[in-house]
């Protein structure tokens, strides 16, 4: 997760450079909610377009993980969207849906419970 942290920082110091430079006004009373948003979304998209084309982050991929839907075949769309808010969500209940996996009869986080996906480990 620290790995995975730190390209998706690198990632949204670009989107949010390209941003500023975009919309100068910082002043503007909906600045700051709409760049929580747009924010929010450029890591959606960078997320699901893993997910969705491999299954695989540059992290994963360098610790042979990989997300696949319950049945263990590839994520679709939806289920990786689904996973995503579901994570976000779960994030910023203090973490509990990461917690979640502590009990979880599978040892999945709530996110991939919920979306009905699991992270597997690659041979390789």
């Amino acid at each position: 997760m620290i790995y995975e942290s730190l390209i998706l920082t690198a990632v949204l110091f670009i989107a949010g450079f390209v941003f500023h430079l975009v919309f100068r006004d910082t002043s503007s009373i909906l600045f700051r909610p709409v760049f929580q948003l747009y924010v929010l979304m450029v890591a959606g998209i960078y997320f699901t377009w893993f997910w969705t084309h491999g299954g695989q982050t540059l992290p994963m991929q360098t610790w042979n993980l990989r997300v696949v839907s319950a049945d263990g075949q590839r994520v679709y769309l939806k289920q990786a969207v689904a996973r995503y808010l579901f994570a976000v969500v779960g994030f910023f209940f203090f973490g509990c849906g990461i917690l979640w996996a502590l009990i979880d009869r599978d040892r999945l986080f709530l996110h991939d419970r919920l979306a009905g996906t699991r992270i597997v480990r690659v041979e390789g």
